[in-house]
């Protein structure tokens, strides 16, 4: 495992671990695990997708980033904000498993108390979008956004 302990205060280092393993457990395979001294981040190689991020040509495409912020650990996940059905679905189950309200930006799941991360659903979340369903689902976006721009 990666070395994190600069990525995170000592009072969330270990939720932190956990929910990255928890990820590593549970990602389709595919990915690739990175890191750039602000967090962790799960990318599509470029070898794997050659066009890699449109917003920054020649890096990989990214997936999921956890990311330890001022108040809270961030879970951004792009999946659920290509697919609202993904978000949907995620939105449900957190209501029914989770006693907390859901604190969630377009594609950043805050975990505002480290020690109520609902980490069996993250786990079910992150299994469910292959790398090709993750291209598809970016290429989709770009496509839409070409056709109304």
């Amino acid at each position: 495992m990666m070395d994190v302990t600069a990525l995170v205060d000592e009072a969330r280092l270990d939720s932190f671990i956990h929910l990255l393993e928890v990820i590593d457990d549970h990602l389709p395979g595919g990915f690739e695990k990175t890191t750039d001294g602000h967090g962790v981040h799960y990318v599509v190689p470029l070898d794997r997708y050659p066009s890699g991020y449109h917003v920054t040509p020649g890096t990989p495409l990214p997936f999921i980033s956890v990311i330890a912020q001022k108040r809270h650990v961030g879970l951004y996940h792009m999946g659920i904000y290509a697919d609202p059905e993904l978000l949907a679905w995620f939105e449900r189950e957190y209501a029914s498993r989770v006693p907390t309200k859901l604190d969630m930006g377009k594609s950043c799941i805050r975990f505002n108390n480290v020690k109520r991360i609902p980490f069996d659903l993250v786990g079910e979340l992150v299994e469910k979008m292959t790398v090709e369903e993750w291209i598809q689902h970016y290429e989709g976006q770009r496509d839409n956004k070409k056709e109304s721009g």
